[in-house]
């Protein structure tokens, strides 16, 4: 479930920190892995990462915890400024490790990963795989993120309607994803970060069982000095769960505010 929030002061601005996961329904264990750390000292004063494993199997957990291992300890002694060819690298070290592991397994080994790296006034989010990252701005709940499945592509080309069930089992069916035989590079978008922002890292658990108006208004509800993304968080989890917990679901939610004047 939800932990006590972490705040983090990095270029004039205060990062409040609620994160927290639940094993859902489903499954008999919960194969997301979440890593939060504020580095110090270094470049990066904030690192979020959400990977979530595919499928139930040892290869799920392994390519998990060693996905968002790798690369947090990558890009925990990353130099200032941080740039998205360092952040790919740690990206394709990760890759490398969960590949071999599942070699030695033999059996699927992948995973996703999101993550939030802050530097500074600014933020990069990695993307790999279908795992999500939102920000909540002026009011409006806007998807950073691109989704690596075929039902991605599905909806965007209009190959099918996105309630089919042809789009329900292209879910599953990921284009890009941590060990991956191709070894394919994340997306690295860089995103300034303003007061008054909120930023959602989660799993598709969460995603795809809590509609947007609710993870829209639930954002809104931390914004200003009573918000809590720790409640937020807790709230986001019970939603999933109460919409039939199918699926391990884990969120991360940040706030941004100004640094107060000294």
């Amino acid at each position: 479930m939800a932990s006590p929030p972490i705040q983090v002061r990095s270029g004039g601005l205060v990062l409040t920190v609620g994160v927290g996961s639940d094993i859902g329904r489903r499954y008999p264990a919960n194969f997301d892995v979440l890593h939060v750390e504020a580095p110090d000292p270094g470049a990066v004063s904030l690192l979020a990462v959400v990977a979530d494993g595919m499928g139930a199997g040892e290869g799920s957990a392994v390519a998990g915890r060693a996905a968002a291992g790798t690369f947090a300890a990558a890009v925990r002694d990353l130099p200032s400024p941080v740039d998205p060819a360092a952040l790919r690298g740690a990206v394709a070290r990760a890759q490398r490790l969960v590949r071999a592991a599942g070699q030695r397994l033999g059996e699927l080994t992948g995973c996703t990963l999101t993550a939030l790296v802050v530097e500074g006034g600014a933020g990069w989010i990695v993307q790999l795989g279908d795992s999500r990252a939102y920000r909540w701005r002026d009011a409006l709940l806007e998807l950073l993120t691109v989704d690596h499945t075929q039902a991605w592509l599905g909806a965007v080309n209009g190959w099918y309607p996105a309630d089919s069930p042809e789009a329900a089992a292209a879910r599953y069916q990921l284009t890009r994803y941590v060990g991956h035989p191709a070894l394919p590079e994340p997306d690295v978008l860089n995103v300034a970060l303003r007061p008054g922002d909120v930023l959602c890292l989660c799993s598709d658990g969460l995603a795809e069982q809590v509609p947007y108006h609710r993870l829209a208004a639930a954002l809104e509800s931390a914004v200003g000095p009573a918000g809590d993304p720790g409640a937020v968080v807790t709230g986001l989890l019970a939603d999933a769960l109460a919409a039939g917990g199918n699926d391990n679901a884990t969120a991360v939610v940040v706030t941004v505010a100004a640094e107060p004047a000294v």
